[in-house]
């Protein structure tokens, strides 16, 4: 069943955290975390307006609408505190397979959330969308996304060297992969 069909968008809980849409009056909060000094330089996209964060909210409305991917707001389950967000992005039904991105405000890095909340986004990948192939690019000078990369079951493929320009710099990435089990 696809996404459009169903018409409800799937919320999922874990220990710690609520995973719901993302809402236009999260705007602000993602434009914190979008604008943040501390998260821009490893993550694709960066704003410098509140007004030119508009641009991401569109990009997460059409992956629900085009049926390419989904992405959650990450909040704190008790209290309903804005923590990220985190998703699936350019899935390709025909070699089932999509990409899996995950972002948290400075404040709520090292608490172990990336470790509890990407298990429920690829299971949902899985068993949902019926995924076989999850994968992950981090920047090769992303040390610590590399580091819980290491401690989830993705394995680590290889390298992309110099395979993008950020900010007219080449980059590489890492490409860490997890394939449905059975």
């Amino acid at each position: 069943m696809t996404m459009a069909m169903m018409n409800i968008f799937p919320e999922l809980v874990t220990e710690r955290c609520l995973l719901r849409q993302i809402r236009l009056d999260d705007q602000q909060h993602i434009f914190e975390g979008l604008s943040h000094p501390e998260v821009v330089p490893y993550y694709g996209v960066q704003f410098a307006t509140f007004d030119a964060t508009a641009e991401q909210m569109k990009w997460y409305a059409d992956l629900e609408r085009n049926n390419t991917g989904i992405w959650w707001a990450v909040c704190d389950r008790i209290t309903g505190d804005f923590l990220g967000a985190g998703g699936l992005n350019g899935m390709d039904r025909e070699h089932q397979k999509s990409e899996i991105g995950f972002w948290l405000l400075p404040e709520y890095w090292g608490k172990g959330l990336m470790q509890e909340v990407m298990p429920v986004i690829w299971h949902y990948g899985f068993d949902y969308l019926a995924l076989h192939r999850i994968e992950g690019f981090v920047e090769s000078e992303n040390h610590q996304c590399k580091q819980a990369m290491s401690r989830l079951p993705f394995q680590h493929e290889g390298t992309m060297r110099e395979c993008e320009m950020k900010n007219g710099k080449r980059i590489s990435l890492e490409i860490y992969a997890l394939l449905r089990k059975g």
